[in-house]
């Protein structure tokens, strides 16, 4: 073992323990620029769809709308009922083994960047920062007493954060067919506006107050991703062997036995949860490489190279093992292959979505009767849905070959009311010994975009023996 490693081994057993913030202080993080804080702004952009989607149109109608009320969920031109919602269980699916693909090889970067607890707090601190200034004035204004100047600071922060969480809850529920009118007009349902409020309060606390204690206490994320990631995942890392032992810089001073660290505590003052990345991993750590731009701006002021903090693994730090191919990470590869499968059902079953829904029930009580000519009648319920927004008018027809099979009543064409289920009534007749061995009925339903068969059985007392 080398003398360096048994010194950063005999450091972390002095006592640095991992200090970890438990909801005792707000945390207030400084803001500076840099490449992570960059990718935080793009992560903060490609939310606007959210805020967008209620506004898109498509054929005159909302683009996007979860019709609850006639339980319909329209995307463009895709109409869903409950008879796909199966579909949603492979979104769902896809969505959860790729969080858990992308923790494996990249650790907890969703939550850095896209995870809306993080969007929502990354904008309610900006909007602190520009109204009580930067972290140490934040800082005094908590512990100062009330006066007229803290009340309209803390009073103009709370009425944007109070703005911006509304809006929120509001925006969520213009994807179920609220409008802006239907609130001005006080035109909603209490359902309506309790899962407003309840929506634009967990905004305003989980990002206003809570912050990171919402990711440590209620989210089990933070908690599982340790089983997720191994040595070969890419996260923020200090490297201690290079950095230790920290010690202050002083200009024109060079102190033997010391690191690259110079122990500024920049690292910990950008960190949006209050981590001490020098520590080592930690639950409380959402991988967003805001401590990777603070640490390269300092090594850059003091002439030192960048790097000290960087995206890297357990296996090329400590190791100094080059990062395995993704094809031959075993983890990697059952995530991709349930990802693939996912993407497959998910791609048939959006290709074979028809605009309509056959079903054909044959009545068992009784499965025929004798009508006075001879003859044996069978009774057939079709169940047609029309899974289009618009009426939809159908042929009714059926193929047989039972000889002088026919309807005892009229079939033509009926009109199916737009995301409802239609039953029609046909009763077929034939003589006995029309019916041989091959006694299917197709029965055939027509519409405008799709054509749709369904097979069933003639019965007699003969096909009963």
């Amino acid at each position: 073992m080398s003398d360096k490693k048994i010194q950063v081994e005999n450091l972390y057993e002095e006592g640095d323990q991992w200090v970890q913030n438990l909801g005792d202080e707000t945390i207030h993080a400084k803001r500076m620029g840099g490449k992570f804080r960059n990718f935080k702004w793009i992560a903060i952009i490609l939310w606007t769809p959210f805020f967008i989607g209620p506004y898109l149109t498509w054929n005159d109608k909302q683009a996007i709308l979860f019709d609850m009320e006639n339980r319909q969920y329209h995307l463009f031109d895709i109409t869903i009922f409950p008879q796909d919602i199966w579909m949603l269980t492979m979104v769902l699916l896809f969505l959860a083994i790729l969080l858990a693909a992308m923790t494996t090889v990249l650790g907890r970067v969703f939550c850095g960047y896209f995870c809306f607890q993080t969007i929502w707090t990354d904008i309610f601190t900006w909007v602190e920062n520009k109204i009580e200034g930067a972290p140490a004035k934040r800082r005094k204004l908590d512990k100062a007493p009330m006066s007229f100047n803290k009340l309209k600071l803390k009073l103009a922060k709370h009425l944007i954060w109070i703005a911006i969480a509304l809006f929120s809850g509001v925006t969520w529920m213009l994807y179920f067919g609220v409008t802006w009118a239907d609130y001005f007009n006080a035109e909603i349902t209490a359902t309506t506006l309790a899962i407003t409020v309840i929506i634009a309060l967990g905004a305003y606390v989980f990002a206003g107050f809570m912050r990171e204690q919402s990711c440590m206490w209620v989210c089990p994320y933070a908690r599982i991703q340790g089983a997720m990631v191994d040595e070969q995942s890419i996260m923020p890392t200090y490297d201690y062997y290079r950095g230790e032992q920290r010690g202050k810089l002083k200009r024109g001073e060079f102190v033997e036995g010391n690191g690259d660290c110079i122990d500024c505590n920049q690292c910990v003052a950008v960190c949006p949860t209050g981590v001490d990345i020098r520590k080592g991993q930690e639950y409380g750590c959402i991988t967003c490489g805001l401590c990777i731009d603070a640490c390269d701006a300092v090594m850059e002021k003091v002439g030192k190279p960048k790097g000290l903090i960087k995206y890297t693994s357990l296996a090329e730090l400590e190791f100094k093992q080059t990062p395995k191919p993704l094809y031959k990470r075993p983890r990697v590869i059952v995530y991709s292959t349930i990802l693939l499968a996912a993407i497959a059902v998910l791609v048939y079953g959006m290709s074979t979505l028809a605009s309509m829904d056959l079903k054909v029930l044959h009545d068992r009580s009784p499965l025929f009767v004798k009508l006075s000519d001879g003859s044996y009648r069978n009774k057939y319920e079709l169940k047609v849905m029309n899974k289009t927004d618009k009426d939809m008018q159908v042929a009714i027809s059926f193929d047989s070959s039972i000889k002088a099979l026919k309807s005892n009543n009229p079939l033509g064409t009926v009109t199916i009311p737009t995301g409802n289920v239609k039953s029609i009534f046909v009763y077929l007749s034939a003589y006995e010994a029309n019916v041989g061995e091959d006694n299917e009925v197709t029965f055939v339903v027509k519409g405008e975009q799709s054509t749709l068969e369904y097979d069933t059985t003639f019965f007699t007392p003969k096909s009963m023996r």
